[in-house]
């Protein structure tokens, strides 16, 4: 790993669980809509997929085959968004072990980013219910850019973003993607970067397709995401 200055996380089950609160809205919805509820560990591995899976998931077979521009899945998506936004951190926290990564990459003058396909608005909210706005060295969202993941431009500017913002001569081979999904790995990988797989979030234990999706490694644990890592400045 010799050369890597920076550390680039996508957010939701790689870097934040956010899951416990997606879990508690979606029930709240369900209830409303007199749904059945789908189990928390259904809910937990729809997460990293994003909103309009999540609504999928909650409303079944109603919109099982509707294209994701269909105007009764994006009512249903903005209401879900919307309950999401007005009470966005009650339970979510970083993963266990991950403030003491950070503090470690922080210590060692290693700058840590995060490049999601949360749109800003909620991303920035978050980071800042849960004090990590000022710490995080970058962010990169949907919003800032044409293509998003798996398109590598995400990963680019979060690139040149640091350069500019840090004055330093970053290149994407100097950076490391931690993620959960196959967009993740196919980003980083699409950029040049060093890729790992955050086994420890919402994929499930018995799902071993992420071993094909040609990342650099998988991690099962925090543990072992630090220990790799902390190979950049022992």
């Amino acid at each position: 790993m010799q050369g890597i200055q920076s550390i680039l996380f996508d957010l939701d089950g790689t870097l934040i669980d956010t899951a416990p609160d997606f879990i508690r809205i979606i029930k709240v919805l369900c209830e409303k809509y007199n749904h059945i509820v789908p189990s928390d560990d259904a809910i937990r591995e729809q997460v990293s997929a994003g909103a309009r899976a999540m609504v999928k998931l909650m409303f079944g077979d109603e919109l099982a085959n509707v294209s994701d521009n269909d105007p009764q899945l994006l009512a249903y998506r903005q209401e879900f968004l919307d309950s999401y936004e007005a009470d966005i951190c009650v339970e979510s926290r970083l993963f266990d072990g991950l403030d003491e990564l950070l503090l470690h990459l922080e210590n060692h003058g290693v700058l840590w980013g995060i490049v999601t396909n949360k749109p800003r608005y909620l991303a920035e909210k978050l980071l800042q219910k849960l004090h990590l706005d000022k710490r995080c060295s970058v962010l990169v969202c949907p919003d800032d850019v044409k293509n998003t993941k798996p398109d590598p431009e995400p990963m680019f500017l979060a690139v040149e973003r640091l350069n500019e913002t840090f004055g330093v001569n970053l290149t994407a081979k100097n950076c490391v993607y931690i993620g959960d999904h196959p967009r993740d790995i196919e980003a980083g990988k699409r950029a040049n970067m060093r890729t790992i797989v955050a086994g420890y979030g919402y994929i499930p234990p018995e799902d071993t397709e992420f071993y094909a999706w040609g990342a650099d490694m998988v991690v099962s644990s925090v543990d072992e995401l630090s220990n790799y890592i902390g190979d950049l400045c022992p």
